[in-house]
């Protein structure tokens, strides 16, 4: 195994050793892939989400919904060697709402557009670990690592947009890169693009994962599916027309394209892998990638790389129809390719929402239930930010056969996906999950040979260490409108378990059908206020509260000046959604000492009790923005917050600059 990394990641060794800066001399006659041996002359850099205060380890930025955060802004000519992120957030889908970009040169338009988790080769707004060449997820896809070299000549912005409806709760990132003297004539500059057909259309087309102009090389694939109909879905062949001619380059199926065999299978390596493969009931999801580092595709004025949607299709009475069907799944991909200069003319990516597979999904909060929730064989009860602003029903079982009834509410009749998102921990149990007191059912359809077809009902919640975000399918049921339950059934646990605990965090109810898909793709970007400082004011008080945190967002952006608004922004420091809180006080902060009288409002925000911990670091640096002799009064409340180990950096900076 080690024979084989080595090799694998001699492609990368060679492309940096070729970068001007990167090694000098003559080539040793001893192995040194990497040139370690050899004199560098490039100047290593990072740019990372690091406070600027050494004394704190508030790390972390936390963009609130439409906020844009730069993780890098670079002067070239120079390499992006590496991108690593962390990222807590407790919304739903949420690596396909943040969304990642590039841009080149000053350039306007992205060379990188695609959702963060689909970028790091797990699709459909789930989490992941990936072991490969160019990315790679660890600790439950929570760290993830990318290895693709970015060159450019001028700059490079890189940007997270939070495209969701809900604050992250912390963003983490690094972006390495290197200074270099200059850059060869003909670098190839770093594309990703993401694309989606939610659903795929019954029309005889094929799924384009890139239709581009120019002259570069294709690098990789990743491609993600929810199906929409049950069976196998991948009998799809691939196609790679190059510079307008008649494919030179077709496959044989889309497990084939993967470098997989008779289905897709969980798997991950240097150059491919499955990292998501629930099997080919309705509703399960797939997610395969395909790095062409050894085998790029060249092109000198285009190129179109397409796959079919067909597979096996089934009669209403389930008998089969076509093993070579075409089949109308929810698809989408990101394109990774190499070009000069920067690509022009690719179509938009959809905004939010529209990117999920079912972009109504609604997100139910079960502790808010609790008093309806019903526990047998142990007991039931709320615990508030288990993990990083997440609060679970914590069900204390006793053992084998305890039970959790969760309510939920079903707003009209129709088919649903249903999730369940779950705590896994070190004394967690393994559950069954039943919907209204039985066990989802799906027809049982005659399947390719080989095809998976894996049983969703149960999921495992034991963990080493506690992590609220597993999200198990319970089905693609039809529900009527009205009241249901989801009941967990303590099925045993595994042996280095030390309990059989559950924990519920939400239960996700999306409602499926062309309608539906229909409503998702009218999603739109919020528009940020904008004119006079009265003119952004005013929207404080939007009913929407993304508007609302938006406004607060550009009047901090407007820094001093916004003291004219100063009165809207102490009350927007009792609006009800959080994100608004946090952004009106950090635009306290950036007016100064002349935001003097809203210290009153500051440290009555501080004195609600179970005040989210994000807001009080940011009424803490308004009120060290403030400072001496105005803020003396917030002292008390300064030292009481400097108590709390999430808030103590913030509020012991804020002393500093007070006393």
């Amino acid at each position: 195994m080690k024979t084989l990394l080595f090799l694998a990641w001699l492609p990368v060794a060679l492309f940096i050793a070729a970068v001007p800066g990167c090694t000098d001399g003559a080539a040793p006659a001893y192995p040194d892939p990497y040139g370690l041996t050899r004199p560098k002359d490039f100047t290593a850099m990072r740019a990372s989400s690091n406070n600027p205060d050494w004394e704190s380890n508030d790390d972390s930025a936390r963009p609130i919904p439409g906020e844009t955060t730069v993780l890098a802004d670079l002067a070239g000519p120079g390499v992006v060697t590496h991108i690593w992120l962390t990222i807590a957030d407790n919304e739903y889908g949420w690596p396909r709402l943040l969304r990642l970009r590039v841009y080149y040169d000053g350039s306007p338009t992205p060379s990188v557009d695609a959702p963060v988790g689909d970028f790091f080769a797990v699709g459909n707004g789930v989490e992941g670990e990936v072991e490969s060449l160019m990315v790679r997820n660890s600790s439950a896809g929570r760290a993830r690592n990318c290895y693709w070299p970015m060159p450019f000549r001028k700059s490079c912005k890189v940007t997270i947009t939070n495209e969701g409806r809900r604050r992250v709760t912390m963003l983490y990132y690094h972006v390495d890169w290197q200074k270099v003297p200059a850059l060869p004539a003909g670098t190839r500059y770093f594309h990703a693009w993401y694309r989606q057909a939610l659903p795929a259309p019954a029309d005889g087309s094929m799924y384009e994962f890139l239709n581009v102009r120019g002259r570069g090389h294709y690098a990789g694939t990743v491609m993600s599916v929810v199906q929409a109909e049950a069976g196998w879905f991948g009998e799809g062949d691939d196609f790679f027309w190059v510079d307008g001619r008649r494919p030179e380059i077709e496959g044989t199926g889309s497990e084939d394209y993967f470098n997989d065999a008779w289905g897709l299978h969980v798997n991950d390596g240097p150059y491919y892998g499955v990292t998501v493969a629930e099997g080919t009931g309705l509703g399960s999801r797939m997610t395969a990638y395909r790095w062409h580092l050894l085998d790029p595709i060249p092109f000198t004025t285009s190129l179109k790389a397409e796959i079919e949607h067909r597979g096996w299709t089934y009669n209403p009475d389930g008998s089969v129809k076509s093993s070579f069907g075409e089949r109308t799944d929810c698809i989408s991909s990101v394109a990774f390719w190499y070009q000069e200069g920067i690509a022009r003319d690719l179509p938009p990516v959809p905004y939010g929402s529209a990117r999920l597979p079912h972009g109504n999904a609604s997100q139910i909060e079960v502790e808010k239930s609790l008093a309806e929730v019903k526990a047998e064989g142990g007991t039931a009860s709320r615990i508030p930010e288990l993990f990083w602003s997440k609060d679970v029903i914590f069900f204390a079982a006793e053992g084998k056969g305890a039970k959790l009834e969760v309510p939920f509410d079903v707003p009209e009749d129709g088919v649903y996906e249903l999730y369940t998102e779950v705590a896994q921990a070190s004394d967690y149990g393994i559950y069954t999950v039943l919907l209204d007191g039985k066990a989802p059912g799906a027809a049982q359809l005659e399947h390719e040979p080989g095809a998976d077809v894996i049983e969703q009902t149960q999921f495992d919640g034991y963990a080493p260490e506690t992590y609220v975000g597993l999200a198990h399918q319970v089905g693609w049921p039809f529900l009527s409108k009205g009241r249901h339950t989801l009941t967990f059934v303590c099925a045993g646990k595994r042996e280095a378990s030390s309990g059989w605990n559950l924990g519920v965090d939400t239960i996700i109810l999306a409602k499926t059908g062309q309608e539906a898909w229909a409503a998702a793709a009218t999603v739109t970007e919020p528009r940020m206020p904008a004119g006079t400082i009265a003119d952004i004011g005013r929207a404080l008080s939007d009913p929407d509260p993304i508007t609302r945190g938006l406004a607060a967002l550009a009047l901090r952006d407007r820094g001093k000046e916004s003291v004219a608004a100063l009165d809207m922004l102490a009350a927007a420091l009792r609006d009800t959604e959080p994100g608004v809180r946090m952004m009106a006080a950090n635009a306290i902060a950036a007016i100064g000492k002349d935001a003097a009288p809203a210290v009153q409002a500051l440290i009555e925000v501080a004195s609600v009790k179970g005040q989210q911990v994000h807001v009080l670091r940011s009424v803490a640096a308004a009120l060290g923005a403030i400072g001496r002799p105005a803020a003396a009064p917030a002292l008390p409340v300064l030292r009481e917050l400097a108590k709390m180990p999430r808030v103590t950096w913030a509020a012991a900076a804020a002393i500093r600059a007070i006393e």
